[in-house]
């Protein structure tokens, strides 16, 4: 009876081993499972760091809208996504210009007026733009400018009077350039005036344009594209 016994106990004793062996060894595999699935997390999180940082480095840039000249599309503070990467300028293009794009060496362009400016492409080069009684119209066709903030009736274009008469009779838009307007017409500095543009005529050189206006991305309520 004790050496059954005795054989019985030692039977027991190799099972509880076994057992207890099997429960360590299998602590140990979760153990490993979750510092794997930490660190593929770690890895996951650098490499879209890494994305991010390059994407805003190369290829697209966040800009803060300054003043109220493209009203109501884009509002005072609003922040936009900006990409110049391949950009050929197009009719009807929301763009970022630079704030070298005046023709004058004597401005402080660390004055808030003459940050970099956010207008509408309206023409293109050899395109042939004409303004007259609030109307505007590129190569003969009246553009349908249901973004701009003011009536086609109330609208009041301020600029200088020999300006006036110019645009009134027709203007190419020379190689290279691109013709601007704001949204907010009443109130846009853009290609109605002489100083804009490094040749003294209005017109804006293409290398002085950043990029395009993507989407907005702040304020939160308001993320969207550009129309």
């Amino acid at each position: 009876m004790f050496e059954r016994g005795g054989k019985h106990e030692k039977s027991n004793s190799s099972y509880s081993s076994y057992n207890d062996s099997y429960l360590c060894e299998s602590d140990e595999g979760g153990s490993q499972k979750d510092k794997k699935d930490f660190f593929d997390w770690v890895d996951v999180i650098a490499v879209s760091l890494v994305a991010v940082i390059v994407i805003f480095t190369f290829f697209v840039r966040v800009a803060t809208i300054n003043g109220i000249s493209m009203e109501n599309t884009f509002h005072d503070g609003e922040k936009v996504i900006v990409s110049g990467l391949n950009y050929t300028p197009k009719q009807g293009d929301v763009v970022i210009i630079s704030r070298n794009y005046y023709n004058n060496p004597y401005i402080d362009t660390n004055d808030r007026d003459y940050q970099p400016i956010i207008k509408r492409v309206i023409a293109t080069e050899k395109q042939t733009v004409r303004i007259y009684n609030g109307i505007v119209e590129v190569d003969g066709t009246v553009l349908k400018e249901d973004y701009i903030k003011d009536s086609a009736e109330t609208r009041i274009y301020q600029y200088d009077s020999d300006y006036a008469e110019q645009y009134e009779k027709g203007v190419t838009v020379p190689k290279g350039c691109v013709f601007v307007l704001g949204d907010n017409r009443e109130n846009s500095h853009d290609s109605r005036a002489p100083e804009i543009g490094n040749r003294g005529n209005g017109m804006i050189d293409r290398e002085y344009i950043i990029g395009k206006v993507l989407f907005r991305v702040f304020p939160f309520n308001a993320i969207g594209g550009v129309y």
